[in-house]
């Protein structure tokens, strides 16, 4: 039996290093964002100073790991078998759903991941002792105030820190303006005063605050002079930052650099229970159960001793922190959630990775009608002043970046300062949360979020939220489950959820690694956008365009001859498939037309009046061929799923011909132009004209046989309903294939 238990034991340490690779790869965001997006230095030193505050935060923490001891359950009421089932459910359930949220490039938080899944496993525990032992109720086995704690927790961070963010950067941005460098002679040293003491004292308390050399003495002196300490910092450092700047030193870039090293340490000092503590709660009860309790049996040795605090070994430490350096250096995952908190925080309009939601609609009509309230109060100087200090053409960014160094040093200090007043009142809040919450407040402040991206940004921020508050219900759910499988179907069903759990992860591998195959296609999208000359911006918008439509006509293609085979057929799942199709590509076209206006700035005059016309227009006929076979689909689908009476064996043969020489049609049609030769194209032109007279013919003959009343109504409106729609997209096809091969075109128009 304890071979059993130790091979649980190791298997839980290997999920602990996947975990700690992953939740790295997820937490990265807290601490790289703003150093990242404000380009403070190159990524690889920003990665070694984060690193090394990694390093040196999991050093020295002394791995109190309270939470997964004796914070969610009671072990004085748990046997050694009961608490080794909870502990493998919740690893079990953590690394998968950690992956799955790092594998869609978002962030989520994984204190809420441990928290719930310690209590969807300890609730399924529980409810099998209470119904075995009525004397115990659950209020014995849970610890309830600390899971209820951590949600009210939850919900004000988030709240406080979106608007501490706003409020704050709005007041710097007033003081600093956009043109940050001509209003900061004497002003930059008390900001930087304030951000480096706000730095150092988060240090302190937030960072180091149960480091091994942090004794009670050490804390009890801090707590006394808590007042001198912050008032000498303050005045050392303003007058450091002031001779920083008199010797031309950028003195934001300083604050960026020390609040992303400060969160580094805090995060890898504070968090590291959400890795490894589940783990080293295994191993402790595994000591403890060989040492005393094997003659009770693993279902018979109550917990006790995980009641007490214990020290990690500082190998476990120093082996946690190198996995955690090596992760964020190496991971790619790390790098796409990075990009998603980053992008919702872009100071300029750019490719928007999110759509458009009712709730944000809603809420940016609401956000407008307060502004224009607000404005209609506020005096014409005041208004005209503010603008002033808003002018976004002055902003001093980065080639590159995202947003300045100003929002940045906001970014970091404020959350440090959220996160240290947050930990002095004992509220275990999320790092991710609030560093998260601040970014996109800040974002909002500076103007950001205009009219015409306010919508994306906002349903991103609720994407994101949604996507936090939905871990804990699935971080519960799945728990429990687990918990209660493993319980029931003992050492069989541990086999089977280890192998389930490690085909969801190679899984998980496999389709980050086809998303990222597809994400290298945008690669010419990154780098039109990062283009400053007009002939290379050119060439590139030419590559992207061959891409684009190609993917269209791809669509096309594929959804044509998927729609006319599944109503002919009656398949009611490859109609809807194809619907559904469909109704994504609508979204795909959409955002081309954004990104393509976006790109147009990026080409002089001259060009755009040469070549501007032509691509306006493909886009047009790429649209109007997807909404073409949209309508040639949905009443396709709506006819088969009434189960109407479908076509005679005539209309079938008829269309059916035809059919499949408009879909050989537009496959030749996509090989020239994702090939650019456009040789015998007039081929093309010929044979579309042949089938548009072939499918007028078709329409001829359904008018007369409805003349004749010889057929079904419905099934006569749906039939013209396909032929139109069929030649529309052979017309809208070649008029595509006609203007791209215009701007395709290297010849000068006359």
């Amino acid at each position: 039996m304890e071979t059993i238990y130790l091979c649980i034991i190791i298997f839980l340490f290997l999920l602990a290093i996947f975990d700690l690779m992953v939740g790295v790869s997820n937490d990265a965001v807290n601490f790289l964002n703003s150093a990242v997006g404000a380009k403070a230095a190159s990524f690889k030193t920003v990665l070694f100073i984060a690193g090394t505050g990694i390093f040196i935060g999991a050093s020295l923490s002394n791995g109190m790991m309270d939470i997964a001891r004796h914070g969610i359950y009671q072990p004085e009421h748990f046997y050694f078998a009961e608490i080794m089932c909870i502990l493998l459910a919740v690893m079990l359930t953590d690394v998968v759903l950690l992956d799955v949220f790092n594998s869609m490039g978002m962030p989520t938080s994984t204190t809420v991941s441990l928290v719930f899944e310690l209590l969807g496993g300890t609730f399924a525990l529980s409810l099998i002792k209470t119904y075995q032992d009525s004397a115990l109720g659950l209020g014995d086995l849970i610890n309830t105030d600390k899971a209820l704690s951590v949600i009210m927790a939850i919900f004000v961070s988030v709240a406080i820190a979106f608007f501490f963010g706003m409020l704050v950067q709005w007041i710097a941005r007033v003081v600093f303006t956009f043109n940050y460098k001509k209003k900061m002679k004497y002003s930059i040293a008390i900001f930087g005063g304030i951000a480096a003491t706000a730095i150092v004292y988060f240090m302190l308390i937030k960072g180091l605050k149960d480091s091994s050399f942090m004794t009670p003495e050490n804390k009890a002196w801090i707590g006394a002079n808590t007042l001198y300490l912050i008032g000498g910092m303050f005045v050392f450092f303003t007058i450091l930052m002031q001779i920083f700047h008199w010797l031309k030193i950028n003195v934001f870039k300083i604050v960026v650099l020390m609040g992303t090293f400060a969160l580094a340490l805090a995060f890898a000092g504070n968090d590291l229970v959400n890795f490894i503590g589940v783990p080293l709660a295994g191993y402790s009860s595994f000591i403890d159960y060989t040492t005393n309790g094997t003659a009770a049996g693993p279902d018979g040795f109550l917990m006790t001793s995980l009641m007490g605090p214990a020290k990690t070994p500082w190998y476990f430490l120093i082996g946690a922190g190198a996995i955690m350096v090596y992760a964020l250096c190496t991971s790619k995952k790390a790098h796409a959630v990075i990009k998603t908190s980053v992008d919702l925080s872009r100071q300029d309009e750019g490719e928007e990775n999110f759509g458009s939601t009712p709730i944000a609609r809603t809420l940016v009509r609401i956000s407008l009608a307060m502004a224009n309230g607000i404005s209609r109060i506020l005096p014409e100087g005041t208004k005209k002043w503010l603008d002033s200090r808003f002018r976004k053409d002055e902003a001093i960014i980065a080639d590159g970046a995202a947003f300045d160094m100003v929002r940045a040093s906001v970014n970091l200090v404020l959350a440090g300062l959220l996160i240290a007043l947050g930990t002095s009142l004992k509220l275990p809040l999320s790092t991710t949360y609030v560093t998260f919450m601040v970014a996109m407040g800040t974002s909002l402040a500076d103007r950001a979020w205009g009219r015409d991206s306010a919508v994306y940004r906002i349903t991103g921020v609720l994407s994101v939220i949604g996507g936090w508050f939905l871990t804990a219900g699935a971080a519960f759910t799945i728990a429990f489950f687990v918990a209660m499988i493993i319980h029931f179907g003992g050492n069989i069903a541990i086999i089977a959820l280890i192998a389930l759990a490690a085909f969801t992860l190679i899984r998980s591998q496999l389709m980050y690694k086809k998303k990222k195959a597809k994400e290298k296609e945008n690669e010419t999208l990154k780098q039109l956008m990062k283009a400053t000359n007009s002939d290379d911006a050119l060439q590139l918008m030419r590559k992207h365009t061959r891409e684009e439509l190609g993917k269209v006509l791809e669509y096309a293609e594929h959804n044509f001859e998927l729609t006319v085979t599944s109503f002919l057929h009656e398949n009611l799942r490859g109609l809807r498939r194809a619907m559904g199709s469909t109704k994504f590509e609508k979204q795909l076209i959409k955002q081309m037309k954004r990104t393509g206006t976006v790109a147009m700035c990026k080409l002089d005059n001259n060009t755009v009046l040469e070549k501007g016309l032509y691509y306006y227009q493909g886009n047009d006929f790429a649209s109007e061929l997807v909404y073409s076979i949209s309508r040639l689909c949905e009443p396709c689908l709506e006819h088969i799923d009434n189960n109407f009476n479908p076509l005679d064996a005539i209309q079938k043969g008829e269309f059916g011909d035809v059919a499949e020489d408009i879909t050989y049609l537009v496959q030749q049609c996509r090989k020239k132009l994702e090939e650019n030769d456009y040789n015998h194209f007039e081929d093309d032109i010929r044979k579309a004209n042949e089938l548009n007279a072939q499918l007028s013919h078709l329409k001829r003959q359904e008018l007369q046989r409805i003349q004749s009343q010889t057929g079904s109504i419905k099934v006569s409106m749906v039939y013209l309903t396909m032929i139109q729609e069929a030649q529309n997209v052979v017309t809208y096809t070649i008029n595509l294939m006609k203007v791209s091969r215009k701007f395709q075109s290297t010849e000068k128009e006359m």
